[in-house]
Parts: structure tokens; C-alpha cells; sequence
């Protein structure tokens, strides 16, 4: 599966020679000590690289050329330091194809009442200079972010760091690349989408293959192999046989594992990080991958149900905004209407992320009244509890939207001994009852994504970067 590079940020300076070279010296001086703070803050992952101070249109559309086309560089902050004209960067913001982050801020984080003069004034025009430079950004319709404060605030450097994993996301997602195993569902309207659509906005790529070519490598599988897979899931997980005698328990679980290490080896040798199955197209399989996917997903892969590549996408793509930590596919199943007690048990089947456990997982293996095959083995655990998202996307006639809100991630009251499932339970912040409503109106699915690591405003970022509507719920 693709790693994720090392990306680096370009930081550029706005600015004008209206004021002399000395001025202009300072200005590089201040820039260059303000990259170098947020950068030994520890808040970001990725490091800021200061380029230049721009004051000309040239220089300017130069500098986003080189950005465009530097694989390492995922995105490009902006100062505009000092006024900075801004037909200067008509151009160059024309042509970025990389997301664009405005810094609103200056060198000193006060006023110095005592001392202040002209020249303090020409050197610290961030609040005219920001206005200008947004004014063309926003005739030109450009998707940026703007971050305002002290650049040396922890809450600053936070939401650079923030807005960093969102511009590694939006790039990354042209690299998702989706194999679907057979197709849609029959008779299910959501997990049907326009693939040629989902490359166009999102960069994702959709190819499908017969079951059969996963079969093949199914049937490949060395048993040597099998057995040091076994040996891991007996130092990771809690292998728990429950009714089921040995022999049947410990070839189930092995099935899975042959499951996986195929699945593993396809999605590896041609270069797909995402994937999708149906439960009614399992010819020459013995058990619906279960305990397979969710040792896929553990490892990053993105993964969607009943051959639903749109939520495999999205949850390889939210995976790598949250750095593949407590998000993964969900389903809506059982309410808890109680006042009070309002809340929605998600869970599916069998291929819920183990990211999202609390506890540790055990590998039990139950009958699936589902698909025809064998009983399947799988993880079984509790989800996690705190603030998070739920989101889905959907495919309408005008195109796709996301639909989302935040929500109280929760776990359950009592332990529910004889489901044979993972399970996670969460409220929307709107409440149960409006929330659950406004994303029906809107045509949210019943496939969705849960993250616990990623954010609303990050969800926001990235709808406005692939230029997608988001309807959220929560305002």
C-alpha cells in the first residue's frame, strides 16, 4: 500500500518595494524567525520551508509554478507581511493547484504604544495587507484557508497543524485508488454512484475485477504463511472459541486469515488502497471476509460494504486525515429512543475498524444469517467514547455531496454478551431526533465513516478544496 511522503510546506512572504530594500531585509528576517518558531513548537508533522519574500507578479506566479509541481510539497502558506498589491497574485493563484493556507498575523503580538511610528506602521500592515490579498481570493472563488492570531499561540499552531493533515488528505486522495470484487448490491440504492464522477472531484480510481481473481489467490495461500498470521492474531487479540469446537473454530479463523493475506497480496501488487465485496457475489470463497477486512482497515486500507466503493473512498480518505486512528466504516443499526438515553448503536456485520476499539478485540467466529457461506470469524469489541464525526457521501443527479455532523461518541451502558458483533454507539450534537431527520432530508446513506480523530472544520476544508457542497448538519 502507498505510504504517505514526507511533505514539506512552502511559506511565502507578500510584500512590495514601495519601502526601500532595508525594509525589505526585515521583513525576510521576521518571516524566517516565524517559520523557525512554528516549526520548533512541536505542534506540526510536517515542516514549514520559508521561500521568499514576493513583490512582484513574476516572482509571485514563478513561485507557485515550482509549488505545482514539487511532489513533495502538499500545500503553500501565505504572510502577507506587509501591503502586498493583490493583482500581484492574480496569476500564480490561478494556476496553484495545491491548497493554499493565509496566515493572518504579524511579528509582535501587541502594540507598542510608547514607541510606535511610521516606520513601525509600513512594516506591520497585516490587517490592510490581509484584506487586499483576500479580496482576490475571493473574487477569484480560491478554496483557502485563513488562520488568524499570534503566530507563536499554541491555538494558532494547532490549526496550521490541523489544516497540514487536510492538505495531505486532499493530495493524497488522488492517489486512492478502489478495486471493487464483484458489484453493487442488488436492489440498494446508496452504494451506487457515477465512478467516472468520483475521479473527476476526488481523484479516486474505481476498477472493477470477478471474484474469481480473488478467489485465485485465495486458493494460493501457503499454509506456512496462515500459520505465522495465527501467531500474531494470538499475541494482538483474545482468541475466544466460545460453543464452537476446535477443529471448526481454529479453520475459520485460518480461512480469514487465507482471506487477508490474498487480499493483502492483490490490493498490494496493483497498487489499490481501498476495496469493496458483496456478500451476494462470494462464489468459491467459504466465508464472507470479516476478521480479513478488519485486519485490512487496521493496517489503513479503506474498505466498503456490498460493493460500495463511494464509502471506501471516503473512509480511506478520512483515514488518512485522522492518521488511520479511531475512524473507519460505520452503519446506523438499533436506536436507543429513551429520553435521556438517545442514542444510535452502529455497527456491520462483520468488518467494523478496529481502530475504533476500546478494549481489546477478541477473534470469535458465529453463524452470519447473511451470504449462504460458512460462519465467519471476526474481531468482536467495544468502540470508543468522544467527540467526533459522522459523515457520508452521496451521489445525486447534480454530483456528489458530503453529509455530515458532529457527534458524542459513547459506549454502550451495558455489555451486550450475546451480540456477536463490534459495536460503537454515538448522538448527534443536534440531538437524536433532528439530527437523525436533517441527515434523512438530505439523503444521507446508512454507509458512513466515524472518526474520533478527525474535525468538523477539517471536514469543512477539505469539501471547499475538492469544491464539493457539504451539508452540515450541526449549523
Amino acid at each position: 500500500m502507498r505510504k504517505v511522503p514526507d511533505y514539506k510546506f512552502w511559506f511565502v512572504v507578500g510584500s512590495q518595494p514601495l519601502y526601500g530594500e532595508e525594509a525589505l531585509r526585515e521583513v525576510k528576517e521576521d518571516a524566517e524567525k516565524i517559520v523557525a518558531g512554528i516549526n520548533k513548537s512541536g505542534k506540526l508533522e510536517y515542516p514549514i520551508e520559508f521561500k521568499l519574500v514576493a513583490t512582484t507578479a513574476e516572482s509571485i506566479t514563478k513561485f507557485m509554478k515550482e509549488a505545482n509541481y514539487r511532489d513533495d510539497v502538499a500545500g503553500v502558506i501565505t504572510w502577507m507581511h506587509t501591503f502586498s498589491p493583490a493583482k500581484n497574485w492574480i496569476r500564480g493563484t490561478q494556476l496553484l493547484q495545491k491548497p493554499l493556507l493565509h496566515l493572518c498575523t504579524q511579528f509582535l503580538n501587541h502594540i507598542p504604544f510608547d514607541d510606535i511610528d511610521m516606520d513601525y506602521m509600513n512594516l506591520h500592515q497585516s490587517a490592510h495587507g490581509d484584506r487586499e490579498y483576500e479580496y482576490i481570493n475571493a473574487r477569484l472563488g480560491v478554496p483557502d484557508t485563513i488562520v488568524y492570531g499570534w503566530w507563536n499561540d499554541e491555538k494558532v499552531q494547532k490549526q496550521i497543524a490541523s489544516w497540514e493533515h487536510v492538505a495531505i488528505a486532499y493530495d493524497e486522495s488522488f492517489h486512492i485508488k478502489i478495486a471493487r470484487f464483484g458489484d453493487t448490491m442488488r436492489d440498494v440504492a446508496v452504494t451506487e454512484g457515477d465512478k467516472v464522477a468520483a475521479q473527476i472531484k476526488l481523484g479516486w480510481t474505481v476498477d472493477y475485477y470477478p471474484i474469481a481473481d480473488l478467489v485465485k489467490l485465495v486458493n494460493e495461500v501457503k499454509e506456512e504463511d496462515i500459520d505465522k498470521e495465527y501467531k500474531k492474531l494470538e499475541q494482538n487479540f483474545e482468541m475466544v472459541e466460545g460453543d464452537n469446537d476446535h477443529e471448526k473454530y481454529v479453520h475459520a479463523v485460518r480461512y480469514q486469515l487465507r482471506e487477508y493475506l490474498a487480499l493483502k497480496k492483490f490490493l498490494d501488487d496493483n497498487d489499490y488502497n481501498a476495496f469493496t465485496d458483496n456478500f451476494q457475489d462470494l462464489a468459491g470463497l467459504e466465508q464472507l471476509p470479516g476478521l480479513a477486512v478488519q485486519l485490512l482497515q487496521l493496517q489503513g486500507y479503506g474498505f466498503g460494504p456490498e460493493g460500495d466503493f463511494k464509502t471506501a473512498g471516503l473512509s480511506k480518505l478520512i483515514k488518512i486525515l485522522a492518521d488511520n486512528k479511531k475512524t473507519g466504516l460505520m452503519e446506523d443499526y438499533t436506536l436507543d429512543l429513551r429520553r435521556g438515553h438517545e442514542a444510535i448503536m452502529g455497527s456491520h456485520m462483520l468488518e467494523v475498524d478496529p481502530t475504533l476499539a476500546s478494549d481489546k478485540p477478541r477473534v470469535e467466529v458465529h453463524p452470519l444469517g447473511i451470504g449462504g457461506k460458512a460462519d465467519p470469524a471476526r474481531l468482536v469489541f467495544t468502540g470508543s467514547e468522544g467527540d467526533g464525526i459522522y459523515v457520508t457521501l452521496s451521489y445525486f443527479d447534480k454530483g456528489y455531496k458530503f453529509v455530515s455532523y458532529p457527534v458524542d461518541a459513547k459506549i454502550p451502558e451495558k455489555e451486550m454478551p450475546k451480540l456477536p458483533t463490534a459495536k460503537q454507539m454515538w448522538t448527534p450534537k443536534v440531538g437524536l431526533e433532528p439530527g437523525a431527520k436533517a441527515w434523512m432530508y438530505a439523503g444521507g446513506g446508512h454507509h458512513s465513516v466515524i472518526s474520533l480523530n478527525a474535525t468538523e472544520e477539517q471536514l469543512k476544508q477539505l469539501a471547499r478544496l475538492f469544491k464539493i457542497e457539504l451539508v452540515d448538519i450541526d449549523k
